[in-house]
Parts: C-alpha cells; structure tokens; sequence
C-alpha cells in the first residue's frame, strides 16, 4: 500500500536544458607517467569553457573509468552547479561506447563536443555556431584551422565547386605559429612541420558574408543532433585510433566538413607546458634526462616497455 502521495505530482513544470549541450569525454586512469599533468589539462579545458563560451549552454561530461581523485574532483564540479550532467562509467567503453552514450542522450538541439585536452579561446562557440547555421547541410564545424586530409572533404569542395553563390579560394590561410603550435601538440618534429607548412594548401569558402576553412576533426567539433543521430552507433574494437570513422562517414554522406578562419581551439595534449597563456599553479619546466635516455635504442625500448605495462593494465 502506498504511503501518501508523491510530492513530485505538485510540480507544474521541469527545467528545460539548454539549445546547446557542451560534451566532454575524458578518461584519466592514474595520474603518473603520461597521464602525470592530465587533472591540470582537464581543470584547464573545464574553466576555459565556462570563462570564454559566452552563450548559454548545459556541460556534460562523460568519465570513461578514471581514476578516484579524477572522479571525485568531477563529483565536486557537478555540486558547485559547473556540470549540469555528470557520467561516471565503472568501465571503459572506449571513444565508441562514449560517443553512443554522450551523442546521443544530449538534450540540446546542438552538440559541441570535445575531448578532455582542449583549450578553448573566446568566442569559439558564438563563431563555431555562425557557420553551422549559415552553410547548408553542415556535418560538423571545428573551432581551429589546421591542415585536413583531402579525402575527408571531397563532398564539402563539390558543393563549394558546383554552387555560384560560393567564392572558393585556395592558399595558405593560416598563418606560421598557429599551424606550428597544434602539430608540436601532436608530437610532430620541427623539421616535419616546417616541411607541411611549405606544401599544404587550404581551402577557404565564403558564403552569404561567412568564411570557413573546409576541414573539420573529431577531436571538436559543434554539430546538430539530429545530424550527428544519423552515425549512431558507433562501433569500434578498440579503445582509440577508429575516431576517424566520424570523419569519413560524415563526408561519405555528403555533409560539409568545416573550420572556424580563425584557431579558437587549442589542442594542449597531457601537457599545459606547450599552450601560450596558461598559467601553472607550480614550475613546469622539464627535468633534463640523462643522455643515456636519448640514445635512439635507449628511447625506442624503454617507451616500448612502458607502452606494454600500460596495455596489459589498461587496454582491455
């Protein structure tokens, strides 16, 4: 027999969420080794978003299994009102089980989603949503410029081709440093990127008064939902390195892939030593290694071992 009635049936309306959910996924399963500065680049990536989005929107995070401290400190997040959804997996389901869970139980019509490294600058959302609602039939809008693969835009630059009202033009759109400062991100040496810089040619679209670099990533990007529903569910075997099916498939269905002209991302990877800005809260600069660490041989087997101690604890 039931005892009184529920309180709840004297509500007379619920909270609407916001048009645009901010989607997070993070995953930091010890904090040593790779993972040492990564609660810092998490902290950095959660704050730049509420000091520099400046429109309205819900921030969900999704915990893929991380460590006690990192769960706890995103537990505190979501009590002092910065995280209005909070999921905290006992397991990891891999970037795919993610996505299913994240992409599609986002309440907002709009998702911008990031992994847990990116820095973003002011005004990334207000620009990333100028170009999605302005060009037709957008799959996704990254907010930073970088060189992308010209397999994954060939739909965007037939549209770009076969339509009058767009001015398409080809060059060198972004400037030295910030495409130098997201490949270094990537782990790219000086001599590799100088070399990309010399040849990569970008693409610029302009419609209706807005310009976009063609090109988007799936490590951010802002998107429909009813758009990105379409590439649901993901299935991928392992727990990294099958993102780019996001990429291929968004392009094969003939959506347009695009970027924001100017870097309002930054990618800051498992280190705040790299991003310009970024205050420590302690000394960062590196420890020198002994030489021995250097010698090619040396290097190639010690990262070996630790990238096999990290699998057999950790991809599974």
């Amino acid at each position: 027999m039931r005892i009184g009635q529920n309180p709840a049936k004297a509500l007379k309306e619920v909270a609407k969420p916001a048009r645009v959910t901010v989607a997070v996924l993070n995953y930091i399963p010890f904090l040593s080794g790779f993972y040492a500065e990564m609660l810092d680049v998490l902290k950095a990536c959660l704050n730049s978003l509420h000091e520099n989005s400046e429109l309205p929107f819900d921030l969900l995070v999704f915990d893929n299994a991380s460590c006690s401290e990192v769960q706890q400190y995103l537990s505190d997040e979501q009590s002092a009102g910065r995280i209005q959804y909070l999921f905290l997996s006992e397991k990891n389901l891999g970037k795919g089980g993610a996505w299913n869970v994240m992409l599609g139980g986002a309440p907002g019509e709009i998702v911008a989603y990031a992994d847990n490294d990116v820095l973003f600058q002011r005004g990334w959302l207000r620009e990333s949503l100028q170009v999605l609602e302005t060009f037709p039939n957008v799959g996704m809008v990254t907010a930073r410029p970088y060189f992308s693969k010209k397999e994954y835009i060939t739909s965007t630059l037939a549209w770009a081709e076969s339509t009058p009202e767009v001015s398409l033009e080809r060059g060198r759109f972004v400037a030295w440093e910030p495409y130098a400062e997201f490949n270094r991100s990537l782990g790219m040496a000086e001599e590799e990127i100088q070399a990309g810089y010399e040849k990569d040619v970008f693409e610029r679209l302009s419609y209706r008064g807005v310009s976009a670099i063609a090109g988007a990533s799936h490590w951010q990007f802002t998107a429909y939902k009813s758009v990105i529903q379409q590439f649901l569910p993901f299935s991928m075997d392992r727990p990294m390195g099958q993102v780019k099916q996001l990429d291929m498939r968004m392009n094969e269905a003939g959506y347009l892939r695009l970027m924001t002209v100017q870097p309002l991302a930054d990618n800051m990877s498992n280190t705040l030593r790299s991003v310009a800005g970024v205050a420590r809260a302690a000394e960062t600069a590196p420890r020198a290694a002994p030489g021995w660490a250097d010698w090619p041989p040396a290097r190639k087997t010690l990262l070996g071992i630790y990238d096999w101690i990290f699998r057999l604890y950790y991809d599974r």
